[in-house]
């Protein structure tokens, strides 16, 4: 199976794992309870640093994994080449080589603003299949609820008539993330992104500039900038132009003479470097009606000294600093198994017992409060349960949403939430997690039950 291209194919998720999923499989299969029941719940302890919220994003790509999942026959000959499971039970071979998923997935609906502590998504199925995807249910989930976010609080310092372009397909971490990425970027509130394979693949236009290589090349070869400015133009007469690979105010005065005698009808600019403040306020005296875009290490505290400071932008090209940054750092832990409750109580990374709903109090718009309830507690009469079934027995429940929808609901989860939640230039806050007198009391008997164990155990071994 050696091979020098590590190119991803929908074929690969399989083996796209930790190897202790499937080492833990094994184990499982071997103790006889693979198909015991058992719920696992994907979730964040803490958001990012200066993160006051998170927006939920990726269901529709987990979605996509647990429906075309599968071994096929030469990835277990190569599984039983590595000699790592030569005292596997027999069926270990026998379930992956007949594995479909066919359990339950409970999640928020992409878009959705997510605290720490809160589940994002749930996963009901046997033991086995429910471990098994783990891995790439945190890299999707993890992947693209960051840069949704990011994207979230971008559009939120922007103003809902800035255009939001995603750029970040050269930085981003490899070709599948970005790709992610650009779904991500929409999602949370981007107007488009300049890769075209994602843009064709989500039904999109792509968009796009040009470089800096294009004005040098054709300036040496034809005397000057306004020549590329003018080829281009000949081709692809609404893009805009980038005016900084020289002196930004002089290409500014120049296209501005042309633009007002009508020898080139100038549909926007685009600055990449320098003083963006001062830049784009004298561009604006020359060129007053047309639009000014800029890029260069753009990110969220970028847009709001650009707005601090008078600048006169109508859009922003991000690249870098979206898609990124400090991880989400998503956990996916066990919190039942045949209806016996299960925590982690390791210090710094407890967990809550049991199948979990959270409970959503919004008035007139307006966020009010969470409350996290185990599963068959009832909301009270002013709340909303979060979490949806999406899919059942390895089945969807619903047609996909489109990213237009999405994208809508993460802007109105944004706008619904208090002004300290959205800060940036300051430390946000983040709510208390409320948690409900049903769930402290499963949480308070699971605590019991596993010291008492360990007592026992201890006890035992001393004597």
């Amino acid at each position: 199976m050696e091979t020098s291209l590590l190119n991803l194919l929908p074929e690969d998720y399989s083996l796209l794992t930790d190897l202790y999923q499937l080492t833990m499989d094994a184990c499982y299969m071997g103790e006889e309870i693979d198909r015991h029941q058992a719920s696992f719940e994907l979730f964040t302890r803490r958001l990012p640093a200066g993160f006051g919220y998170a927006i939920a994003t990726g269901l529709e790509t987990a979605l996509d994994y647990l429906e075309t999942l599968q071994f096929t026959p030469a990835q277990i000959e190569s599984l039983q080449n590595t000699g790592i499971f030569d005292r596997a039970p027999p069926q270990f071979w026998t379930q992956l080589s007949d594995f479909r998923f066919t359990g339950d997935l409970w999640a928020a609906p992409e878009g959705t603003a997510i605290f720490a502590n809160q589940p994002i998504l749930r996963v009901e199925a046997p033991l086995w299949q429910g471990q098994l995807v783990e891995t790439m249910l945190l890299n999707i989930i993890n992947t693209q609820t960051l840069i949704a976010t990011k994207a979230a609080r971008m559009r939120d310092l922007a103003g809902e008539d800035a255009s939001l372009l995603e750029f970040g397909t050269r930085r981003a971490f490899s070709p599948q993330a970005s790709l992610f990425a650009a779904r991500a970027a929409i999602a949370g509130g981007m107007n488009a992104t300049s890769n075209v394979l994602a843009s064709l693949k989500l039904g999109r236009k792509p968009v796009g500039t040009m470089a800096h290589s294009l004005v040098m090349a054709i300036a040496a070869c034809a005397g000057d900038e306004d020549a590329a400015f003018q080829a281009f133009y000949r081709y692809f007469p609404g893009a805009p132009l980038l005016i900084d690979t020289y002196d930004s105010l002089q290409a500014a005065e120049r296209l501005a003479e042309h633009h007002r005698s009508g020898t080139l009808e100038v549909s926007g600019i685009r600055l990449d470097s320098g003083d963006l403040i001062s830049l784009s306020q004298n561009i604006r005296k020359y060129l007053p009606d047309v639009p000014i875009f800029v890029s260069g290490d753009i990110d969220e505290a970028e847009i709001d000294r650009l707005n601090q400071g008078g600048a006169c932008i109508n859009g922003y090209g991000i690249g870098t600093k979206l898609v990124t940054g400090a991880p989400v750092n998503g956990v996916y832990k066990l919190v039942e198994i045949n209806d016996i409750p299960v925590m982690k109580q390791s210090t710094g990374k407890v967990s809550y017992p049991g199948r979990k709903q959270l409970f959503r109090k919004v008035q007139h718009g307006q966020w009010i409060s969470d409350r996290l309830g185990v599963i068959d507690e009832p909301p009270l009469s002013d709340e909303t349960p979060v979490l949806q079934l999406a899919m059942k027995q390895g089945q969807r429940c619903h047609e996909a949403e489109s990213l237009d929808r999405i994208q809508q609901r993460s802007r109105l989860s944004v706008l619904s939430l208090p002004p300290s939640y959205r800060a940036i230039s300051t430390v946000p806050s983040s709510p208390p997690m409320q948690i409900s007198a049903k769930l402290q009391q499963l949480i308070d008997r699971t605590t019991k039950i596993n010291s008492f164990d360990r007592q026992e155990a201890w006890t035992g071994k001393r004597h």
